[in-house]
C-alpha cells in the first residue's frame, strides 16, 4: 500500500501516471453510481408516476452539498485526499449493498431509498472535492482545461453508456443484482486507490486552526473575489430552472413523448454522445484564451438547446435527440472552463474549501426550484422547466460577456490583486 506524500504546493511538470490510475479508478466508481441512480430513479417514476415524490428523491440527493460543502471542503483540505476517497466509496458500496438486501428480501419502498440518495450524495460530495483537489497536484496548469474537457467526455461517455445499460439490465437482472454491479465497481475502485500515492500540499500552506476556522478563510476568499459572487449569482439561477429540468426528464418521456425507459436511455445517451464530443473537441482545443468567453459561450448555446426541447411536440422525440446532444456539447464548453480557473486560480491548500463553498452556494437556490418543481409540472407540463432553463441560460451567458468581474475572472482573483508587501 502507497503511502501520501507531503510535497511542496505548486504545479508539477507533466501529468503523473498516478493521475491516470486515479482517472480509471474514478470511472469505475462512477459507472457504478450512475447505474444505481438510473435504476432508482426508473423505479420511483414507474412506481409512483409522481413529480413530486421524484422532486422530494432529487431534493435529498442535492440537499449535503448545499448545507455541508463549505464545511466537507474544509475537511478535504485537512485530510489525507485518498482516505477520503477510499472511505467514500467504501460507504457508497455499504449503502447499495444495503439497499440490495433489503429489495431482496421485498422490504423495498422509498424510505429506504430516500435515505440511500441522501448518504450516498454525501459520501459522493466528499469523494467529488477529494479529486478535485488532488489534480492540481497530478497535472501541470497548462493541461488543466484539456483535463477538465477529457473528464467531461469521461462522464459524457458514462452518461451514454450507464442508462442504456441501466435499462437492459432492468430487463435481464432483478433489481438487486442491478445493485450489485455498483459494489463490484466500487470494490475495484478502491483495489486501484490502494495501490497509489496522492500528494498534498506541504503541510506548510496549512493555516494552524481549527477546521471550523478554516472552513471561514474558505468563505471569506470567496467573499473577496467579486468575479467569483457574480458567476455563483449566474449560477444560482441557472441551477432553480435547469434542475428540475433534468430531474424531471422521465416523467418528460413518459407524459410527453409517452416512451418509456429506452426512450429515457436514448436522451439520455444522446446528452452523453455530446458531452462525450464537448469532451474532445475542448480537450483537443483547450477553448478560447480567456477561458470564461467559452463558458459564457456555451451557456448560450445551451440555453437554445434547452429552449428547443420544451417547445417540442410529443411527435418530435427525433429532435429531442438532438436537442439533448448540441445540450451536451455545451454543457462541456460551460463547466469545463470553470473547473480549470478554479483549479490553476486558487491556491492548493484552499481547493477543497473554494470549490465547496461555490458549489454549495451555486445550489443552495435548487431545492427551492425542486419544492415548486413537482406542483409546476402537474399543472403546467414538465416541459415549462425546459423553457424556464434555457431562458436562463441563454440570458445569463449573454449578460455574463458585458460583466467586467466576470470577464477578468482569473486576473481579479484575491491572492493575485493583494499588493506585495515591500
Amino acid at each position: 500500500m502507497e503511502r501520501t506524500p507531503d510535497l511542496p504546493a505548486g504545479s508539477p511538470s507533466r501529468i503523473s501516471r498516478t493521475f491516470w490510475a486515479l482517472w480509471i479508478g474514478h470511472a469505475l466508481s462512477l459507472f457504478g453510481s450512475m447505474l444505481v441512480q438510473f435504476a432508482l430513479v426508473w423505479w420511483i417514476a414507474r412506481t409512483t408516476d409522481s413529480a413530486t415524490v421524484l422532486s422530494i428523491a432529487t431534493l435529498l440527493a442535492l440537499m449535503p452539498g448545499i448545507l455541508l460543502g463549505p464545511a466537507i471542503g474544509a475537511l478535504v483540505d485537512r485530510w489525507d485526499r485518498r482516505a477520503i476517497m477510499l472511505a467514500a466509496d467504501g460507504g457508497m458500496a455499504g449503502i447499495t449493498l444495503g439497499l440490495a438486501i433489503l429489495a431482496g428480501m421485498g422490504t423495498f419502498d422509498l424510505g429506504p431509498v430516500y435515505g440511500a440518495m441522501f448518504f450516498r450524495s454525501l459520501l459522493e460530495t466528499f469523494h467529488w472535492s477529494a479529486l478535485q483537489a488532488s489534480i492540481p497536484m497530478l497535472v501541470p496548469e497548462r493541461h488543466l482545461a484539456r483535463i477538465a474537457g477529457f473528464h467531461q467526455a469521461l462522464q459524457g461517455t458514462l452518461n451514454m453508456i450507464a442508462p442504456p445499460a441501466g435499462a437492459i439490465l432492468l430487463s435481464l437482472l432483478t433489481l438487486p443484482g442491478v445493485l450489485m454491479v455498483d459494489v463490484l465497481t466500487a470494490v475495484l475502485a478502491i483495489s486501484i486507490l490502494l495501490f497509489i500515492a496522492i500528494p498534498r500540499p506541504s503541510r506548510d500552506s496549512f493555516s494552524r486552526s481549527a477546521w471550523w476556522q478554516e472552513m471561514l478563510e474558505g468563505l471569506d476568499y470567496v467573499r473577496r473575489w467579486s468575479g467569483a459572487l457574480a458567476l455563483m449569482g449566474m449560477g444560482a439561477l441557472i441551477n432553480f430552472a435547469v434542475h428540475p429540468a433534468f430531474a424531471l426528464l422521465p416523467l418528460m418521456v413518459t407524459r410527453h413523448f409517452r416512451g418509456g425507459a429506452l426512450e429515457l436511455g436514448w436522451l439520455e445517451s444522446a446528452w452523453g454522445v455530446g458531452v462525450i464530443s464537448g469532451g474532445f473537441m475542448l480537450g483537443a482545443w483547450g477553448g478560447f484564451r480567456r477561458r470564461i468567453y467559452t463558458t459564457l459561450a456555451g451557456l448560450i448555446g445551451m440555453g437554445a438547446a434547452l429552449l428547443t426541447m420544451g417547445l417540442l411536440p410529443p411527435s418530435a422525440f427525433p429532435v429531442a435527440l438532438g436537442a439533448m446532444f448540441v445540450g451536451g456539447v455545451m454543457n462541456v464548453l460551460t463547466n469545463g472552463p470553470i473547473f480549470a480557473i478554479l483549479q490553476a486560480v486558487v491556491p492548493p491548500g484552499m481547493q477543497g474549501r473554494v470549490l465547496l463553498v461555490m458549489g454549495s452556494v451555486v445550489g443552495a437556490i435548487a431545492p427551492l426550484g425542486m419544492v415548486i418543481a413537482g406542483p409546476v409540472a402537474d399543472t403546467l407540463g414538465v416541459q415549462v422547466w425546459f423553457l424556464a432553463g434555457g431562458l436562463a441560460c441563454a440570458l445569463t451567458g449573454a449578460l455574463g460577456l458585458g460583466v467586467p468581474s466576470i470577464v477578468q475572472l482569473e486576473e481579479r482573483a484575491p491572492h493575485r490583486m493583494q499588493t506585495p508587501t515591500p
